[in-house]
């Protein structure tokens, strides 16, 4: 027997079989373990990560002063109260994960250092068979499953967007990218030059602010900001009466949500009076004769892109103190002392930080196979923006762009959740989406609108995802308050989903 098949047959040896297979331990995979252990106690499951531990984005991410941009009662689960402040760091996120993977004894179930490199559906076998490599050992290893459920998240977390701008290879100083930031890179006294002007900026820009010798945000176009204080008055008062944890969460959240729904009625219906107020709330906070249009006023419609939020003002309290400025212009070259702009002025920068976002990573960049057909989900409809027309015993996680993303991982999980019981009251061991005879003429257009929604990530990767239609269920309303209705009524045998 040559060498290759001895690896085969030891591979084969240690094929494991569960009955659900979930990828990645962040925050929709650890959601859904939990409530894979509490709906369906009999099921098996695993939960693979590449990774070496949990968290996702709050474990690869380590620039200065990472925190999140959404609040944490939406953000949080809903099974699990949130106790902290209403924005959090990435150290306290990691906290509130270990403490659900703890109390509800999900780490026997989690695979870290576990790489999904290829996933194949057979019909034949009913099942999908998943090769994995190990990153510690190097073992190869395989998985079969019923049931295949993508968690992995939006992004590709070790290969962000930097664009190549001229003269970058000419620039004396360093250049780094906040997804891979280098553990040894130090800012005191130094001069900074933040490339971007999103969540990610204005994060780190306060944070470097007190140290570095100066911060500079340079920015091609402005972004909204939404000023929210760090402690949250409605909450502390409620915990100062005693209230329940449950019930404060509970109440939080749905104060979270109405002021979300509110901000996003106006920016449709009112978008010129919602820019107005968000322009207002921040001249206060800014140096007086601060040109709060060029910098901070947007040409797209408010929530067209992602508002970023600003716990106290914090990046305004920088600008304001004269530790941090804003340069609205466009890179021209990188020179050995810094950045020449479009304007000919000359940005000089001991460090340059490319806080220029992330490209979308579709299913993991997994090699996926359905009866030795490689997907190309491009090709696909979606269904209610979890399943793919043609792809059997398959969900996949995205969540909302206006709202917390672990708001809709909740509701898929319901979802996934009531289906896999239908499926075990039907005798079914297969279910595929497919488009029904009156839908096969039917309108298709991209997952996400550009009118409605148009960031740079989703605009450079959109012709690889999957299309949706003009009608239920081929549709993602991208709006919580909507799916929070829609989805636990979903009429499982209204011949959209094919069962065998």
């Amino acid at each position: 027997m040559s060498d290759t098949q001895l690896a085969a047959t030891s591979v084969l040896e240690r094929v494991q079989h569960v009955d659900v297979l979930i990828v990645g331990a962040g925050i929709s995979g650890i959601g859904a373990a939990y409530h894979l252990t509490r709906q369906a106690p009999g099921k098996s499951y695993v939960v693979l990560d590449a990774l070496d531990s949990r968290g996702g984005t709050w474990w690869t991410h380590r620039y200065p002063g990472v925190r999140s941009d959404s609040d944490l009662y939406t953000f949080g689960y809903r099974f699990k109260p949130w106790r902290g402040a209403t924005l959090a760091t990435s150290e306290e996120i990691l906290h509130y994960l270990d403490e659900v993977i703890a109390e509800n004894g999900l780490d026997a179930h989690l695979r870290y250092q576990h790489r999904v490199t290829a996933a194949s559906w057979s019909s034949e076998d009913r099942r999908w068979t998943v090769d994995v490599t190990r990153g510690d050992t190097g073992e190869q290893l395989r998985y079969t499953t019923d049931f295949l459920w993508m968690c992995q998240g939006y992004y590709r977390h070790t290969d962000p967007y930097t664009p190549d701008w001229p003269g970058m290879d000419s620039f004396r100083g360093r250049i780094v990218h906040p997804q891979t930031w280098p553990d040894d890179l130090d800012h005191t006294g130094k001069r900074v030059v933040v490339i971007g002007s999103g969540a990610t900026a204005a994060t780190l820009i306060p944070a470097m602010a007190d140290t570095a010798g100066h911060v500079t945000m340079l920015q091609r176009s402005p972004t909204f900001f939404f000023v929210r204080p760090s402690t949250n008055e409605l909450a502390e008062t409620l915990r100062a009466l005693d209230i329940p944890e449950e019930w404060t969460h509970e109440i939080m959240r749905r104060a979270m949500l109405a002021e979300g729904a509110e901000i996003t009625r106006m920016s449709f219906e009112s978008p010129e009076e919602l820019r107005g107020l968000l322009i207002d709330t921040m001249r206060p906070l800014l140096p007086e004769g601060f040109d709060v249009d060029k910098h901070f006023n947007p040409s797209y419609r408010p929530w067209q892109q992602r508002i970023a939020m600003l716990p106290d003002g914090d990046l305004f309290t920088a600008i304001t103190q004269g530790k941090a400025s804003v340069v609205t212009d466009q890179i021209a070259t990188f020179t050995e002392k810094g950045i020449r702009l479009t304007s000919g002025d000359e940005l000089e920068a001991d460090i340059v930080v490319t806080a220029t976002g992330f490209d979308l990573s579709v299913l993991g960049e997994i090699a996926f196979t359905v009866d030795g057909t490689p997907l190309d989900v491009s090709q696909t409809v979606t269904y209610r923006g979890t399943m793919f027309t043609g792809v059997p015993n398959l969900a996949h996680v995205f969540g909302y762009f206006r709202s917390s993303w672990t708001l809709r991982a909740d509701l898929i999980s319901d979802f996934v959740l009531r289906l896999l019981q239908h499926m075990d009251d039907k005798g079914a061991t297969v279910v595929v989406p497919r488009l029904r005879p009156q839908d096969a003429d039917m309108e298709l257009g991209p997952y996400v609108d550009p009118e409605n929604f148009n960031p740079g990530y989703l605009t450079r990767s959109m012709h690889l995802m999957p299309r949706q239609g003009d009608r239920e269920p081929w549709q993602l309303p991208h709006d919580y308050l909507v799916e929070k209705e829609q989805l636990p009524l979903v009429d499982l045998d209204d011949g959209t989903l094919v069962y065998e």
